[in-house]
């Protein structure tokens, strides 16, 4: 029998549905995704942690759950929001359906949502916290404090995947597997370590490159490793993606801003300067750089979102360094950047000219 639950917002709106997943429900920051398939990659990127993720797409579940998608081990997020759940999957490589693997990982979901009544209180309101309960009147508050999610996803210790290329050290703020696949795809050695690693740990396992990784939370909560992250960038080549943008960008001088709720989704326009052209990316984030901040002494930016010219893209003028706002190994999405990793390992090859976009 399907029970009844209740979203409850922080803003005094409710949504009704039927509980899935843990029945105990949940609490977290509600926000939406507007893509149309990658439900299984979006419930298992580390930088959903800590959020309720409502599926702007109606129908989620109707290929399962397969072996191949995960962007880690299990599902990260605290709590999903759907308006039509398919419990009999249709597709070749589904082992389970979503509602089972929500169940058997403790994550609480609603469906029979009117996720399209709900995104427009989010796009009114801002992201907001909110509550998953079986009850109007539920016990939990919405003055919680979340904990250090990148802490919480990361990993503990390196671990090594062994190839015959360059070698690059990944940053794990909370790194999607797809963006590990794309590295070992170019032939790259790779050693994923701890986002508190310094300087000198890095520098003892010899990379080629340093990429800094995507991940959840607000950039300024990692601002103790500033420094660190500031010298291992000017050492070796760097690329940071998404969370590690921001990171890089705040190492030399920047700050960020919180969107009102955030970009996530697989047809996000972005403008690559230099060139002119427009590709489309995906993208999962709450926070940008802030334009105003950035010292275009030392840094130029190389690309910009169409739709509300926010900064998707840095370079910087001295250092191998470069860094991009979106998810060039997308995983849902378009693979229109995927180019950004095989330029960013041709750098490590000798130093040839430049050019730079002009902004």
């Amino acid at each position: 029998m399907n029970e009844q639950g209740y979203l409850i917002l922080e803003t005094g709106e409710t949504f009704e549905g039927y509980l899935i997943g843990n029945k105990k429900g949940c609490t977290g920051e509600v926000v939406f995704n507007t893509s149309m398939t990658g439900y299984q990659e979006m419930m298992t990127d580390p930088s959903y942690a800590g959020q309720i993720l409502t599926f702007c797409y109606p129908l989620i579940g109707n290929y399962g759950i397969n072996l191949f998608d995960n962007e880690s081990k299990k599902p990260q997020l605290a709590g999903v929001i759907i308006g039509d759940l398919c419990e009999k999957p249709s597709h070749y490589l589904a082992i389970n359906s979503l509602s089972n693997q929500l169940e058997q990982a403790g994550i609480a979901g609603l469906t029979g949502v009117d996720t399209r009544a709900l995104v427009k209180c989010i796009r009114k309101h801002g992201t907001i916290k909110g509550i998953v309960s079986t009850s109007l009147s539920p016990q939990t508050d919405f003055h919680y404090s979340n904990p250090f999610w990148v802490k919480e996803v990361a990993t503990k210790e390196a671990v090594h995947y062994s190839n015959s290329g360059p070698h690059v050290v990944l940053l794990d703020y909370g790194y999607k597997k797809s963006i590990l696949d794309a590295l070992v795809h170019e032939g790259c050695e790779v050693t994923v370590v701890p986002y508190h690693y310094t300087y000198e740990q890095v520098h003892a396992l010899k990379p080629d490159a340093v990429i800094f990784s995507n991940g959840p939370g607000d950039p300024m909560e990692l601002k103790s490793y500033f420094s660190e992250i500031k010298k291992i960038s000017q050492h070796y080549p760097a690329l940071g993606i998404c969370l590690g943008h921001q990171l890089l960008a705040l190492a030399y001088g920047a700050k960020t801003e919180k969107l009102a709720y955030g970009h996530r989704g697989g047809n996000h326009p972005v403008k690559e300067l230099l060139t002119g052209k427009v590709q489309m990316t995906s993208q999962n984030h709450s926070y940008v750089v802030t334009d105003s901040s950035i010292d275009l002494n030392e840094f130029i930016v190389t690309y910009r979102n169409v739709n509300d010219r926010t900064i998707e893209g840095l370079q910087h003028k001295k250092y191998r360094i470069q860094s991009v706002q979106f998810h060039p190994e997308a995983h849902p999405g378009p693979s229109d950047t995927a180019h950004i990793f095989t330029e960013f390992l041709g750098q490590l090859s000798p130093v040839g000219s430049v050019n730079y976009a002009v902004t």
